[in-house]
């Protein structure tokens, strides 16, 4: 077991939206800290809306100080131009940790869910009930917020799994 707390922020990239998510895992105990959006202006441009989820990542990380970072890959069914700005806005959210010297795994979206929810196909509100559950104490800010910290359980998890098959 570990002598301290590993601190993990889950990310959920969007350019509207950020979601992020923090939890703390004591050996297989896994603890709600916080959550909340990083939300962009829309009339800003693209450039600077990027900035501003760069900025509000770095702050954030540099607050909290997380030991490791996870972020959701993206799905888009929606058309290319959406899903390349989706794209860079996920860029920025790997990109923003990585140059605070965070490790940063990825994990698809139906890995996340079938992780927290046992179906890889499962319905945003599933996820966001199964959070409550696996995190009694946490106070869900938004369904961007729900979705980090999902990504964030997930990573906890699997680097559980990890650390039990090297032992």
């Amino acid at each position: 077991m570990n002598a301290r707390a590993i601190r993990i922020i889950g990310i959920d990239p969007g350019l509207r939206n950020v979601g992020w998510g923090l939890i703390e895992v004591y050996g297989a105990r896994i603890a709600y800290v916080a959550c909340g959006s990083i939300r962009t202006t829309a009339d800003l441009s693209l450039a600077e809306r990027l900035a501003q989820v760069h900025r509000g990542l770095a702050a954030l990380i540099e607050e909290r100080r997380p030991d490791e970072a996870a972020v959701e890959e993206t799905f888009v069914n929606r058309d290319p131009q959406s899903a390349l700005k989706l794209g860079q806005a996920r860029g920025v959210a790997l990109a923003a940790p990585a140059l605070l010297g965070l490790p940063v795994a990825e994990y698809a979206a139906n890995v996340v869910k079938k992780t927290i929810v046992g179906v890889g196909h499962a319905e945003k509100q599933q996820v966001a009930m199964m959070v409550k559950m696996l995190l009694p104490n946490c106070e869900i800010a938004s369904p961007d917020a729900a979705d980090a910290l999902a990504v964030a359980i997930t990573h906890a998890l699997h680097r559980l799994a990890r650390a039990r098959g090297a032992a």
